[in-house]
């Protein structure tokens, strides 16, 4: 939500293991640079370390996760604090700020004030005492909380490329032959539209490799998205532009790169930016800042400059290779069950123009990333560097909510599904219809594929072909089993299912699935 909408998320819980409970949630915002205001209840603020219910020390658990924390102590806080604590959160590099609200900060003065009474103080001079200290707490703990207070929001600090870095980037392309963009998600992060952005590339006409977030920003057809053979096209590149994107496990932590190209590097982030350049990598140009809006300039400095077309045009063709390649596989046909590729192309060419596809699962999803085409910007979710299975459910939720005319589609790996499928109770009982396709195959694939060869074992990797189907039904949606014996009809089952989600109801396919050949590492990336 905070990504689709360009602002903050905000998620309130309870104390205590309401907070436990977002550990994962927050370190995925903070590695996925989404920026996220986390609001944690806490006891209250005379009983802290006493031993109250669901008390423990959420301020050291946080710290790690988190640019900013802070715990209420006083009324008065509340408004300049939240102000704080959401400019932090958008500024440099966007992430999850977290604010603990203790219980007596959260209630109306009278009933405070009720609770503070001590209803057998100790006579004399200790009941006196113990009478005052509460009283001037109380007092501290509400002073000025009804004076007014500003509440518009602070401004927000984003790093930009200076002029003279700009320069020397629009040199250096200019006299490029072949130059090569890589797009992270953080190319995506505002003040910059999206749109600004894809117009930027297309002027510049540098063929472009799109990752995460980044995914759909050239739209479904371009003739500068590169989809395929991304590490033959770094061999040959004699200019690599990383805008936004970070030399971690997604680029064999820099080895990928030509140590002979002329390398720009462009991240919020100064650790991001340098990731593995002490090892793998060298950048001819670093540049602490905004990665969108720096394509805006240096295409704008490029008026009128367009990168060689054979390049690009090479590159295409290289791709429409690798794609037959992959179609033809997927007319393959499985041992038994449907041919996942199948499935996958199939509900990419039936699915609507504005679709949001929310990617959740190992092996299936990972063939889908190669398949699949977001129609356009801010249309492909999916968990980032930190890999968290179960974003599913609420990445769907999020996404139905902030566009409810879109078609929201989640692609589930069987394996993954377990962590979320429950959310069918939610998006039925605040009805945000989603669609949802299972790749079934029994097994956790991914891991089974290493595990095997390795190990001989298959063990804690087999599944069964669990009717998720059933599940669905169960909490108010729509089911459909999808096996072999559909597979003619599978064009039919997919549109009887954007149907169901047209007049109301969440849909889920639980297609069954059987192994090919098709390998994520067979894939150049």
């Amino acid at each position: 939500r905070a990504r689709l909408k360009c602002t903050v998320g905000i998620a309130a819980v309870t104390a205590g293991p309401g907070l436990t409970n977002t550990v994962t949630a927050v370190k995925n915002a903070q590695m996925a640079e989404s920026p996220l205001l986390l609001m944690g209840g806490a006891a209250g603020t005379l009983l802290q370390g006493r031993g109250a219910l669901q008390d423990i020390d959420q301020m050291s658990l946080f710290k790690p996760l988190c640019k900013f924390c802070a715990s209420i102590r006083t009324i008065r806080e509340i408004v300049p604090t939240v102000r704080k604590a959401l400019a932090i959160a958008q500024s440099g590099t966007p992430g999850p700020v977290f604010i603990e609200f203790p219980i007596d900060t959260l209630y109306p003065y009278h009933l405070v004030s009720k609770e503070f009474g001590v209803k057998n103080p100790p006579k004399g001079l200790m009941g006196k005492i113990v009478s005052w200290y509460l009283n001037n707490h109380l007092m501290n703990l509400f002073a000025g909380a009804w004076e007014t207070r500003d509440m518009s929001p602070l401004p927000v600090d984003i790093p930009q490329a200076t002029d003279d870095q700009v320069q020397k980037c629009i040199e250096l392309v200019s006299r490029a032959k072949k130059p090569v963009i890589l797009l992270g998600s953080q190319a995506t992060l505002p003040p910059t539209p999206a749109d600004d952005i894809r117009n930027a590339l297309e002027d510049l006409g540098i063929p472009c490799f799109l990752g995460g977030m980044s995914r759909g920003m050239l739209g479904k057809d371009s003739p500068i998205h590169i989809r395929q053979n991304r590490r033959d096209a770094l061999k040959e590149a004699d200019v690599v532009l990383l805008a936004g994107t970070v030399c971690d496990f997604r680029l064999s932590y820099g080895r990928v790169l030509n140590r002979r190209s002329k390398i720009i590097a462009v991240n919020r982030d100064k650790s991001q930016l340098m990731k593995n350049s002490d090892m793998f990598w060298k950048p001819t140009i670093a540049i602490q800042g905004d990665a969108g809006s720096f394509l805006v300039r240096l295409s704008n400095g490029l008026k009128g400059h367009r990168c060689p077309e054979e390049w690009p045009q090479s590159l295409k063709a290289g791709d429409m290779t690798k794609e037959n390649a992959n179609r033809a596989k997927a007319d393959e046909k499985t041992e038994r069950h449907l041919n996942p590729l199948k499935v996958l192309h199939c509900v990419d060419e039936l699915m609507a123009e504005d679709s949001i596809i929310v990617a959740d699962g190992g092996d299936f999803v990972g063939s889908a990333a190669y398949i699949m085409r977001p129609r356009g910007p801010m249309r492909w979710l999916d968990p980032g560097a930190f890999g968290t299975l179960g974003v599913g459910g609420g990445f769907a939720l999020g996404a139905k909510l902030c566009r409810p005319e879109s078609e929201v589609w989640i692609v589930y790996g069987d394996g993954s599904l377990g962590y979320s499928v429950a959310e069918f109770d939610t998006f039925t009982r605040h009805k945000t219809p989603v669609i949802a396709v299972v790749g079934n195959d029994a097994c956790w694939s991914q891991i089974s594929r290493e595990q095997v060869p390795i190990l001989g074992s298959n063990v804690a990797c087999g599944l069964a072909f669990t009717d998720y189907h059933i599940v669905t039904d169960g909490y108010g949606g729509k089911g459909y089993l999808v096996g072999r014996e559909d597979e003619d009809r599978l064009s039919d089952i997919i549109s009887q299912a954007q149907r169901e989600t047209q007049e109301g109801k969440a849909t889920l396919l639980n297609v069954l699935i059987g192994k090919t050949n098709f390998r994520e590492g067979s894939i150049s990336v």
